[in-house]
């Protein structure tokens, strides 16, 4: 999976790309963490899921995992963009409900 991210005044954003799963996901959580540490000033994250091609539950642990971390630094997290699959997960997840769509 490919990390991409962009700082726009105070928002991070962060542009994933390929298959979110159990192999994938704990370098990605890793990169993810690490770019949230850096930017400490950044008041919204936003991640955009437009190039994730498969996600799993393990997705949606990753996402919650990160909706914390943003919490306990001051942080909004958002997701944007997901593609027709990843959308059908979070959906059916009720992750939504935590974590808005933009």
């Amino acid at each position: 999976m490919k990390v991409q991210t962009a700082r726009s005044g105070t928002v991070l954003k962060i542009k994933l790309s390929g298959d979110m799963d159990e192999y994938s996901a704990p370098a990605v959580r890793s990169e993810c963490d690490k770019l949230i540490d850096q930017n400490p000033t950044a008041r919204k994250i936003v991640i955009n899921l437009a190039d994730v091609a498969f996600m799993d539950s393990t997705g949606i642990g990753f996402l919650i995992g990160r909706y914390k971390k943003a919490q306990r630094c001051g942080m909004t997290l958002m997701v944007e963009q997901p593609n027709f699959a990843a959308d059908k997960v979070l959906s059916i997840s009720g992750i939504y409900s935590l974590i808005p769509r933009v």
